[in-house]
């Protein structure tokens, strides 16, 4: 089977290689942009694939027909600029809606098994929910450019008609090895872990809403291995439509810190401070995804509990600066 991974440098795409690799699969082309950053080059190192082209090149060879006789199955596209800070709207615009288009487009000609990456930043505040469901996705109202940029996307394909074929995964928060370059948007296991190496603490953001202590804000948080599961899972059946990349959980910072100190064999030392205003009227206190969808789709394999997948994250990837 000769599958594309788009993002296949990235955090989630080199996790769903590695995955790939151990389901047997080395026919991948991975398509990424390595640009100016660093680190995320080193996310390749250990993994086995055909090919590796550059996102801009990728797209001419599209343009030309390169690939139209190299029968590739499934095309996985993690690929995006995944800062929810990001405030330039015309990059986001072209590079998470407009190529995006493209692809899938080209996967429909080719009967290329169309699955990317949504984002559970297109529910916003949570005040519609978080169910998957595709006949209420105009109602959802990201709080964020990064997040319209994904929902103008499902938009567009159930309007197109391509999601009929298609399948849309909406991630929550995900954690895991092969995040390290990705600066600010680094999940807060990791920051957590630096913050106790340096300080012996780790500082969480005071709660502002009455219903929820200092670090009880809720969050779904899922490790990258389970998420990989969850891809894959979609990649011989044929659901179709948008689905939650969740664990159906709802977890606090307060035991997202926890569970990295007791990983580290220390005692928890929390600090709270002030949240900048910045970001106020943006935070979200809660967010859980409905899986219900995900598991009638035939999905059966349990997710690892928040303590074990930080202690797994820590222990075999962080402390020896590993990764996968």
């Amino acid at each position: 089977m000769k599958i594309i991974v788009t993002g296949g440098a990235g955090f989630i795409g080199s996790a769903m290689v590695w995955a790939l690799n151990k389901m047997g699969l080395e026919d991948i082309l991975i398509v990424d942009n390595l640009s100016t950053n660093r680190e995320k080059w080193k996310n390749l190192v250990g993994l086995r694939y055909l090919d590796y082209i550059e996102k801009d090149d990728f797209l001419e060879h599209i343009e030309k027909g390169t690939f139209e006789d190299c029968k590739f199955r499934v095309l996985i596209h993690l690929g995006a600029c995944s800062s929810t800070t990001e405030t330039d709207s015309s990059y986001l615009v072209h590079n998470n809606y407009e190529y995006s288009k493209t692809l899938a487009i080209w996967a429909k000609e080719n009967k290329i098994r169309f699955i990317y990456a949504s984002s559970a930043a297109t529910y916003g505040d949570g005040e519609q929910g978080f169910a998957d469901d595709l006949g209420e996705i105009e109602h959802l109202r990201p709080l964020n450019m990064y997040g319209y940029s994904k929902q103008m996307f499902d938009l567009w394909m159930r309007k197109s008609g391509l999601l009929n074929d298609a399948v849309g995964l909406k991630f929550f928060n995900v954690f895991g090895p092969n995040e390290y370059h990705k600066g600010s948007m680094r999940s807060f296991i990791l920051k957590s872990y630096e913050q106790i190496k340096e300080n012996n603490e780790v500082c969480l953001f005071k709660s502002y809403h009455p219903d929820y202590k200092d670090g009880e804000q809720l969050r779904d948080f899922i490790y990258v291995k389970d998420v990989v599961k969850m891809v894959a899972h979609f990649m011989n059946n044929r659901a179709s439509g948008l689905y939650n990349i969740a664990t159906g959980q709802a977890r606090s910072w307060n035991d997202l810190v926890t569970a990295t100190f007791n990983a580290m064999g220390l005692k928890p030392n929390i600090k709270y401070i002030e949240m900048p205003d910045s970001i106020k009227d943006q935070y979200q206190y809660y967010t859980k995804g409905d899986i219900s969808k995900l598991i009638a789709s035939g999905y059966s394999k349990p997710t690892m509990t928040l303590e074990e997948s930080v202690d797994d994250y820590v222990k075999n990837y962080l402390i020896p600066n590993k990764r996968l």
